[in-house]
């Protein structure tokens, strides 16, 4: 099959490889076994050329949800079930994992095409594929056909959009970690500068490309965690807005946030509209996924080369999915994890706003902004402020925890 392999050198040394945990996993196959992760065959036609692997704990009831997990570059299916944490909360809540595997005859560095528009429509390639892995489990399983999610790191991340944007009546939420906005490239070339500056669209103009990915559609969109370090280099943090302004378009919400929190480990969380889009960013993280080391509820993971010991991604999105038992996940399940992390709305501070007048450099020194691309962005609105440097002077208000606005 054609594939493009000039992106993945670079999505493969910086952008989404990890060094795999060589850990043989445990999922299953007999009721009398402990579960292990387990390659499965004759899924369907499978034009993408993938291959599957499937996790069942032990004790997995009918009905179950499921999550299909998406490597990066140089990954594999074992190696992101892993270290990312879900095998944690796959045997605490009980539901299935379908971890996708690309293969280095489709890509040399293992990365999915995110970038090539056979590989990112409805009913073709490598996003076909991977829906046929879903119905595989569905009669296989009989696992719950209303609550499948998807979550993905860097070019799996920008696959994960795909699969929402293609498969909205496949899909109940996703994730995006370090990812890209659906559409963002339609080959290598635009690829890179999507990665990096980023390409900076209007809301309107990124929910047309996700409408155009399944023309008529009028049933519900899947609701979407964003997850972004802040001093990423691989892929700019401008693509968490973007995807944030393509998401929140298509779901018919404000790019406004409705409340803000502040999480562990520096990270400020955006919620939007009725919880229905979030934002997660993690201030000094660069490009991975973040995971928490640790025996407690709330942290998971494995860390490892772009597996990142901040705060566990894991764990929010199980919750955000509502994966553990809850009737109506939001907000405030997230929010307690820390006596801090209660959301607090933005648009009505109890205190005066305090507004600080600096060049940019020294905005990004304290904390109250990022640079990317030679630009200093706002922490929290990423509204671009000017050159990074200190001739360019920006005054910038606090309205919430971790989160700037320019003007005062």
């Amino acid at each position: 099959m054609r594939r493009s392999s000039s992106l993945l050198t670079r999505l493969a040394g910086a952008a989404a490889g990890v060094v795999l945990a060589a850990a043989a996993v445990l999922t299953a196959a007999l009721p009398a076994q402990a579960a292990t992760l387990t390659q499965v065959t004759g899924f369907g036609s499978n034009p993408g050329n993938l291959a599957m692997y499937a996790y069942r704990p032990d004790g997995l009831p009918a009905g179950a949800p499921a999550v299909v997990l998406l490597h990066g570059c140089t990954q594999n299916a074992t190696g992101y079930f892993t270290n990312s944490g879900w095998q944690k909360y796959a045997d605490l809540w009980k539901f299935a994992l379908i971890v996708p595997q690309q293969a280095s005859g489709n890509n040399a560095n293992s990365c999915f095409n995110w970038f090539e528009t056979g590989d990112t429509a409805r009913g073709q390639g490598e996003a076909l594929s991977i829906k046929q892995m879903v119905d595989y489990a569905k009669s296989a399983y009989g696992v719950d056909s209303g609550r499948i999610y998807v979550s993905g790191l860097s070019a799996g991340a920008a696959m994960s959009a795909v699969m929402l944007a293609t498969y909205p009546d496949v899909f109940a939420a996703g994730s995006v970690i370090a990812g890209l906005p659906y559409r963002c490239a339609t080959s290598t070339t635009s690829a890179y500068s999507c990665m990096n500056p980023g390409v900076d669209k209007t809301p309107a103009q990124w929910g047309d490309l996700v409408r155009n990915a399944y023309p008529g559609y009028a049933g519900a969109r899947p609701r979407v965690a964003i997850w972004h370090g802040t001093s990423d280099t691989t892929v700019a943090p401008l693509n968490a807005a973007e995807s944030r302004d393509q998401w929140t378009n298509v779901l018919g919400v404000s790019q406004t946030p409705t409340s803000t929190a502040s999480l562990p480990a520096g990270t400020g969380l955006e919620v939007y509209g009725n919880d229905q889009v979030r934002l997660y960013r993690v201030t000094g993280m660069g490009h991975g996924t973040p995971v928490d080391p640790g025996s407690a509820t709330d942290q998971c993971g494995n860390t490892a080369a772009y597996f990142l010991d901040t705060i566990c991604s894991t764990y929010r999105d199980a919750l955000f999915f509502g994966l553990d038992g809850g009737a109506s996940p939001g907000p405030s399940p997230t929010a307690t994890a820390s006596p801090t992390a209660s959301p607090t709305p933005s648009p009505s501070p109890t205190a005066a706003p305090v507004c600080v007048t600096a060049s940019n450099y020294a905005h990004v020194v304290a904390g109250r902004a990022y640079q990317s691309g030679g630009y200093a962005y706002a922490l929290g609105s990423n509204q671009r402020m000017g050159l990074y440097n200190t001739f360019y002077t920006t005054t910038l208000k606090q309205t919430g925890p971790s989160y700037w606005v320019i003007g005062c």
